[in-house]
């Protein structure tokens, strides 16, 4: 009796980790979606998957890798997007620092800003230090229809990324 309830627990153990081992296979081929977090206290963030509407987008949102860092097309339409935005207020024409930080390093005021995932979560969900979230439907919550997508915010940091040696991809 105890033999066989032995066997059946090492069985148990067996199918458990089987299951386990298949379901973070299926993770890492793209099931699953990063986690993001907030800047201001490292709570969850919640970004609907549907805003991540361009093969870049959802990529990035697989992976955490941004896709547009050395591509040019991405980089000058990233540039337009920080000016239209009015960025350039705060962080200065060439995102050097200004009344904000600079935001193309080594240096970041956040240190997870140096990944593109981190600098991402920043800018769509503010920060503590004075910047408001940009993110669609964040950035005037009045107006959902308001705020970067997650494709522009992409390609804004692209082009911070272009002004120094760091691309933010490396983990």
């Amino acid at each position: 009796m105890k033999k066989t309830l032995n066997l059946s627990l090492i069985a148990l153990l067996v199918v458990v980790g089987l299951i386990a081992c298949k379901k973070e296979g299926a993770a890492a081929a793209g099931g699953e979606m990063i986690k993001f977090v907030t800047t201001q206290d490292g709570s969850p963030l919640e970004i609907k998957p549907e805003l991540f509407d361009t093969p870049a987008a959802k990529e990035f949102l697989k992976t955490g890798k941004n896709p547009y860092v050395g591509n040019d097309d991405a980089i000058k339409q990233g540039k337009k997007t920080f000016q239209l935005y009015s960025c350039t207020q705060c962080h200065g024409a060439d995102a050097g620092g200004q009344v904000g930080p600079a935001l193309t390093g080594p240096d970041f005021r956040y240190p997870k800003d140096a990944t593109n995932k981190g600098m991402f979560e920043t800018i769509w969900h503010g920060t503590n230090g004075g910047m408001g979230a940009k993110g669609k439907g964040l950035m005037d919550p009045t107006d959902p229809a308001n705020g970067i997508t997650p494709d522009e915010l992409l390609k804004i940091i692209a082009w911070l990324r272009s002004h120094g040696s760091a691309t933010g991809n490396e983990s």
